[in-house]
């Protein structure tokens, strides 16, 4: 068994070691799911919302613990840090409603009565990335045991503490033994296993295009669903007609947000040629005034990268790059990078790569066809926004873009209540929305014969 360092990106100092699973812990812990999840499903429905309504008040009762507990894992400043605990409680809340409304259909069929239900998985396994820990650890469990399943979810080894403590706060709340289980490991070990693991009947992976094509290769393997939430490339297209300083007013906000650490970040922003240059020097000072510093203090807007390498990463698309302006960061300890805003041609790696950091690629165009091209002009296709005052063209270009969420006159992506993913390289399935718990389900179909 070997061990690692969780480290504060805000200092670059470490904050604890744990030891990592190995292949013997991920399958004791398959096995304790497998029971708990018996047991788990054969509860009355209201008995199973209750206790995801327990779950969710234990969780606002410590709301800031476990916001505190980002800041220092994760960089997050302390007001997202405090919304994205609040949304966890949310989650739960909404979904604790689930399994009451887990209905089947009756289909007319000749000769007697045809009936469908959904029955649970059993033991899904959901694999989170480091950038927002919480909220996708919740979009996946809390619909799962909703459905009857259990989880045995992995973080990420950069950012396990929340998903640690969430863990604890689940036994705290009454939920069974095993039923609710946080594995800290590799994604080589941990993930791996629950994909090649014969009693994980579902893997959900939020991550990277490149491993969640490995993840998807694995489970078609074993003909195993899998829930992909993968990379994005998104658009920010806005047409002359657009309240212009209302849009460059938010841009910042749609792509530094946590750092630009974000698979829905608009790290593309698409002008019409006529207003381009105006734009530019509205966005500048929008750009300045974006508060980058200690993720502890209330004004903060903008936390460190995560990593020391990850920012270098970040750096490498900056070089040979035309930066029309940027930001201001902290120097000293931490994994500072100041927003940068970079003038990009179509062809060019930072206006088709996802930088996955506080980088902006700016490009004009000439009118709605053109702003369609360029938007798709990308493997990925997760989100986006389109910024005008026209109802006709906005109803035209989200059409006629090839994204899983986007929004008009805003920069919305995310909400429990509606269906959250991607198109293309950005992944497949959807997560959130009504419909969640019934993804954690397969549908039995049950002919009673009458005559």
């Amino acid at each position: 068994m070997s061990s690692f360092t969780v480290t504060d990106p805000s200092t670059g100092k470490p904050i604890t070691t744990l030891e990592r699973a190995d292949v013997a812990e991920v399958d004791t812990a398959v096995a304790d799911a497998v029971r708990a999840q018996r047991s788990w499903a054969a509860l009355a429905p209201v008995a199973r919302a209750d206790a995801l309504r327990s779950f969710a008040r234990v969780v606002e009762q410590h709301v800031d613990e476990l916001a505190a507990l980002e800041v220092r894992n994760s960089g997050h400043p302390i007001g997202s840090a405090r919304w994205e605990a609040q949304h966890v409680a949310q989650v739960l809340n909404y979904y604790a409603g689930s399994p009451e409304r887990l209905i089947g259909s009756q289909i007319p069929v000749a000769g007697g009565l045809d009936v469908t239900y959904h029955e649970p998985y059993g033991v899904v396994g959901i694999i989170v990335p480091w950038n927002f820990p919480m909220t996708i650890a919740a979009w996946g469990f809390a619909p799962a045991l909703a459905a009857g399943n259990a989880v045995v979810l992995k973080p990420a080894e950069l950012t396990p503490l929340t998903a640690v403590r969430l863990g604890e706060l689940a036994l705290e709340a009454g939920l069974p033994e095993g039923l609710f289980r946080v594995v800290v490991g590799s994604g080589s070990v941990v993930g791996q296993r629950f994909v090649t693991h014969p009693d994980v009947h579902k893997v959900v992976f939020t991550g990277s295009t490149e491993v969640g094509t490995e993840v998807a290769a694995g489970c078609a393997q074993l003909l195993k669903p899998v829930t992909l939430e993968l990379g994005g490339k998104s658009a920010n297209i806005v047409f002359a007609d657009a309240d212009l300083e209302k849009a460059a007013a938010g841009v910042p906000g749609s792509v530094f947000d946590n750092a630009g650490q974000d698979c829905c970040a608009r790290s593309r922003l698409l002008v019409e040629r006529s207003v381009f240059d105006r734009f530019l020097e509205m966005l500048e000072p929008a750009v300045a005034a974006w508060r980058v510093g200690d993720p502890h203090d209330e004004a903060t807007q903008m936390g460190p990268l995560i990593s020391a390498s990850h920012r270098s990463s970040v750096q490498g698309f900056l070089d040979g790059a035309e930066v029309a302006f940027r930001g201001s960061a902290p120097e000293g300890d931490g994994f500072w990078f100041a927003p940068a805003v970079v003038l990009a041609q179509p062809g060019d790696r930072i206006a088709r790569d996802e930088v996955f950091g506080p980088v902006l690629a700016v490009l004009p165009f000439d009118d709605e066809a053109d702003a369609i091209r360029l938007a798709n002009d990308t493997a990925y296709g997760l989100a986006g926004s389109i910024w005008t005052e026209n109802l006709g063209r906005g109803i035209r270009v989200s059409r006629g873009v090839r994204s899983g969420v986007l929004s008009v006159n805003s920069h919305s992506s995310v909400r429990y209540s509606t269906p959250f993913g991607g198109m293309k390289a950005s992944g497949l399935g959807r997560e959130l929305g009504p419909d969640a718990a019934e993804h954690f389900t397969e549908t039995k179909n049950v002919f009673y014969a009458t005559e």
